[in-house]
């Protein structure tokens, strides 16, 4: 199983970063990193997006599963009958986030590989043979600090980010109206996530820091579109 993972993943992530290093990157590796994580990104932005939008989806049927929780408090059958008939009446899915996250897993831990332990000459050896063996790698961003060292700079950036992301994930209260469980608890785990990422960040090379950070800022991006679009489709 471990060879099927790198075969199909870990090796060629880890060609793509050094196509780009020794490409577009200008041998910069801190670029090159930025590049490949974007460029993955672009390719499950279909899946994040829509999982995104069938999030927005759930959050707007909030009024709709209390009313049916309140009605059906004493018959759970009943109350989980008549909430997959509310799911499917809308076109939801509830479980779209953990489809994406099955989706997504492999790649982001092949990538968490990549850049944590694919920094060193040893891994040379799984470079294809049309892609060329860079003399020396420049473990630096811009030549301002070196990414195989921890930097608190990018982990404070990247909780900041990951932080910011949650919290438009969290739908607002309407004025005068208090925010229920379900959204406290989105944005408690807002907070937390993004303590969360500090933690890990702080103690690892400023690689993997740099690739979480481009990834939450490409994730609050992709929200504050699927945010718009849904104002402007309650506006219509």
């Amino acid at each position: 199983m471990s060879n099927l993972f790198n075969l199909i993943l870990y090796q060629p992530l880890f060609n793509g970063l050094i196509i780009l290093y020794n490409s577009i990157a200008f041998r910069d590796l801190g670029a090159a990193i930025i590049i490949l994580t974007i460029i993955i990104r672009l390719i499950l932005a279909p899946f994040f997006h829509r999982s995104l939008k069938q999030q927005k989806a759930l959050q707007s049927l909030t009024p709709h599963i209390k009313k049916i929780q309140e009605e059906h408090k004493n018959n759970k059958e009943k109350q989980t009958q008549a909430m997959l008939e509310l799911y499917r009446a809308h076109g939801v899915n509830p479980l779209s986030s953990i489809y994406l996250l099955l989706i997504q897993f492999p790649i982001l831990y092949a990538l968490y590989r990549v850049f944590l332990n694919g920094l060193n000459n040893k891994e040379f050896s799984l470079l294809y043979s049309f892609v060329s063996r860079p003399t020396v790698l420049d473990h630096s961003l811009f030549g301002l600090m070196n990414l195989q060292s921890p930097s608190v700079f990018i982990a404070i950036l990247a909780a900041a980010a990951q932080y910011f992301q949650g919290l438009l994930a969290v739908p607002k209260a309407h004025p005068g109206e208090k925010l229920g469980q379900a959204e406290m608890m989105a944005k408690n785990m807002a907070i937390f996530m993004a303590g969360f990422t500090f933690i890990i960040l702080f103690r690892f090379p400023s690689a993997l820091g740099l690739y979480w950070l481009t990834t939450a800022l490409f994730s609050l991006a992709q929200q504050i579109i699927v945010n718009r679009a849904s104002v402007a489709e309650v506006k219509n």
